[in-house]
């Protein structure tokens, strides 16, 4: 499967979310195929679980000019200078069983020693603002599991309201991972915050 073209980049203060190489997934599977990263989206991949995901991204990319960009720390002398740190960005909510098919929907996905540093959270600034004003996003979604407190602390912490009505049962998973909740802000929200 050919990957998107190239050309994506967006820069926050301490970091670089950017495209896809081919050179990317395995040092991505590396740092973030653990079984504490994965330990809410049901467990270390296999080899087979890892070209899945790869195919994923890049059909989504294909298809909608944009997915989960690779986040990297700049060039700034610090412990995780110029590193890989994992995913963030925007796709297309396409889950089998999902209450909001085709609406924006943030995600993420980091290294283990990148947690407790603001990553995620200044890379999810950044993934919204790009939705809002540059891909034209009237509400963006993100869904994770009531156990994982770490994600939805960081989904309320961007400002995202908790929307049960729209939970969901993830048919690929099996309980308990397959208990998507569901969190979302619109356009106006965003704009209230910004």
């Amino acid at each position: 499967m050919a990957e998107a073209a190239p050309g994506f980049r967006l820069e926050t203060q301490r970091l670089v979310l950017r495209d896809w190489r081919d050179e990317d997934w395995p040092h991505f599977f590396r740092l973030t195929n653990t079984p504490e990263v994965m330990r809410w989206l049901a467990g270390v991949f296999d080899t087979d679980g890892m070209a899945a995901q790869r195919a994923r991204v890049t059909s989504c990319a294909a298809r909608n000019g944009f997915c989960f960009w690779v986040v990297e720390r700049k060039d700034d002398g610090g412990h995780l200078s110029g590193a890989m740190l994992g995913f963030c960005g925007l796709k297309r909510a396409d889950a089998p069983g999902c209450s909001v098919p085709g609406e924006f929907e943030i995600g993420w996905r980091f290294r283990e020693d990148a947690w407790g540093k603001g990553y995620a959270r200044e890379a999810a600034e950044a993934a919204l603002a790009a939705g809002f004003t540059r891909f034209g996003a009237e509400r963006i979604v993100a869904f994770t599991l009531i156990e994982n407190t770490a994600s939805w602390g960081l989904m309320e912490r961007l400002g995202m309201v908790r929307r049960p009505e729209l939970d969901f049962t993830e048919e690929r998973y099996e309980p308990p991972f397959c208990h998507a909740i569901t969190w979302a802000i619109t356009r106006p929200e965003w704009e209230a915050r910004a």
